[in-house]
């Protein structure tokens, strides 16, 4: 499932994001969602989120909920 919508994503969800200095290359990050940080609903290039380890970026696949 991709990280488009707001309303899909929550705490404690497992998700892959691009951080901002890995956008050329597209390498992902796999971690636990610790925030939202997007307030719009939908974003076309992903949802920006804080993962648990403090790394930040827009999701881009959401994995599965914990």
């Amino acid at each position: 499932m991709k990280g488009n919508n707001r309303s899909d994503i929550a705490p404690g969800m497992r998700v892959r994001v691009v951080r901002k200095e890995d956008q050329r290359s597209g390498a992902l990050t796999e971690g636990v969602v610790r925030d939202l940080l997007t307030k719009s609903p939908h974003h076309p290039h992903g949802i920006k989120v804080r993962l648990e380890g403090g790394i930040v970026g827009r999701v881009k696949e959401i994995l599965e909920a914990e």
